[in-house]
């Protein structure tokens, strides 16, 4: 097992542990139809990415993550795994698996689902606010936080590149535009768990400005390599929904440049995501690792 892996490993584990006590936390005294579905989606496993680069990020600045950094690494979680409710929805992909599983809204109902998915987004910034403002951070310091992970969630971020993802099903658009919609949907997110962690961590401006071009670069690598994966997606393997994105009539990368242009566009964004870091006198192996994994990666 390579160190990376290892890495990966404890990491998650330590997510997992964060992330139950913030449900418990949260959902105290919040009656079984909601809570259950809540902790459905977070609790549904997957690789915790998000996460695990917000605090590679923050040990950028030489500190090992307390009980505290992991709590407020949990935010990043929540966000994505709502958006993957949402993103499953008859309305939207319509989707009956996700992570080997039952998705959300076919184990508990297209109603508890879609609600515990708008009462994830609140969570997550009140978690980001609450363990902010424990580590010592002002008022607004903390909000800031949460505003940078409103914006990377929505119109401008996630949720915009959602509907530009819609709207696009079914029509002919350039490189240039699905781009757009993979920095947005994907890409922003992402991006967004890097800078977090180096502002967590109190980092200067250059890194911190290394860090954003790290996370925007192997954001949309991550999803052009999610597009690729879904060529040859099924529950068995990898435990999706067997009905790939070009089915459903959406934009991807291999649809509109093959496999392999595909698979070179993601390798060289992941090589430019290592230099910026180097470039910034950044030493990570864990950022480095994660930014070949996310194109090297088989789920």
């Amino acid at each position: 097992m390579s160190e990376l892996d290892l890495y990966l490993g404890r990491s998650r584990e330590r997510v997992n542990r964060a992330l139950a006590e913030v449900l418990d936390d949260y959902l105290d005294g919040v009656g079984d139809w909601l809570a259950a579905p809540i902790r459905y989606a977070c609790e549904a496993g997957g690789k915790r990415f998000r996460p695990i680069l917000f605090l590679a990020g923050y040990e950028v600045s030489g500190h090992e993550p307390n009980n505290r950094v992991m709590r407020l690494a949990t935010a990043l979680e929540i966000v994505h795994s709502y958006s993957l409710v949402h993103d499953d929805l008859p309305c939207m992909d319509d989707d009956d698996w996700r992570r080997g599983r039952a998705t959300c809204h076919r184990a508990f109902g297209v109603e508890r689902a879609t609600i515990a998915a708008a009462a994830m987004v609140p969570l997550a910034s009140w978690v980001m606010a609450a363990e902010a403002r424990a580590l010592g951070f002002s008022a607004n310091d903390a909000a800031s936080f949460v505003a940078e992970l409103s914006e990377a969630a929505g119109p401008m971020g996630m949720v915009g590149g959602q509907v530009l993802d819609l709207i696009a099903e079914g029509q002919e658009v350039s490189g240039d535009q699905l781009g757009d919609i993979h920095l947005r949907k994907t890409g922003a997110l992402i991006r967004c768990a890097a800078r977090l962690g180096g502002r967590v961590g109190r980092l200067d401006q250059g890194k911190l400005a290394a860090l954003t071009a790290y996370g925007e670069r192997i954001g949309l690598a991550f999803q052009i390599a999610d597009d690729l994966l879904d060529e040859v997606a099924t529950p068995d393997f990898q435990g999706r929904d067997p009905r790939s994105d070009r089915e459903l009539g959406k934009a991807t990368y291999p649809g509109l440049f093959g496999t392999e242009r595909s698979r070179a566009a993601a390798s060289q964004l992941s090589g430019k995501s290592i230099a910026a870091l180097r470039a910034a006198g950044i030493d990570s192996p864990a950022l480095e690792g994660l930014a070949v994994h996310v194109v090297e990666r088989d789920s």
